[in-house]
């Protein structure tokens, strides 16, 4: 006698299956990055200390998003740039990681767009995204 596979039976075994090979969900955020430019001082975080700056120039203000009150002020973040308007905006599989030195809507600099979870540094935008956009669309994740 053989066996056959009830249909409801075959529906759960290929839903099994699948759930198996599809990626395992991210801890990251998605959101939008901005750029500014100097002068980054004062900060809303640090005020007029020079030290505020990791070496690497890669920083950036909180937007409301991650704001926090001021909590956000020495969070680090990984961000990568996921697409933008623009095709090619986005460096391929760079990620940087920044920390949180001011607050976006009250730095002394612009952002290149309003609105946005991060602005980052001059330096930090170019070095994953193509610096004449002025807004990309970023994945993010608190380290």
């Amino acid at each position: 006698m053989s066996k056959i596979m009830s249909p409801t039976l075959h529906h759960l075994s290929s839903l099994f299956i699948l759930l198996i090979l599809l990626p395992h969900p991210s801890n990251a955020d998605v959101g939008t990055a901005s750029r500014y430019s100097p002068p980054y001082l004062p900060s809303g975080c640090y005020g007029t200390e020079a030290s505020q700056f990791p070496s690497s120039n890669l920083f950036a203000a909180a937007g409301d998003g991650i704001w926090d009150n001021g909590a956000a002020c020495g969070r680090q973040y990984l961000v990568r740039c996921i697409s933008a308007e623009q095709p090619r905006t986005c460096i391929p599989d760079q990620s940087i990681q920044i920390k949180i030195v001011d607050y976006a809507a009250t730095a002394v600099s612009q952002p290149s767009a309003t609105g946005t979870t991060i602005v980052l540094s001059d330096k930090a935008f170019g070095t994953i995204a193509n610096t004449s956009a002025t807004l990309v669309n970023i994945e993010f994740q608190q380290v």
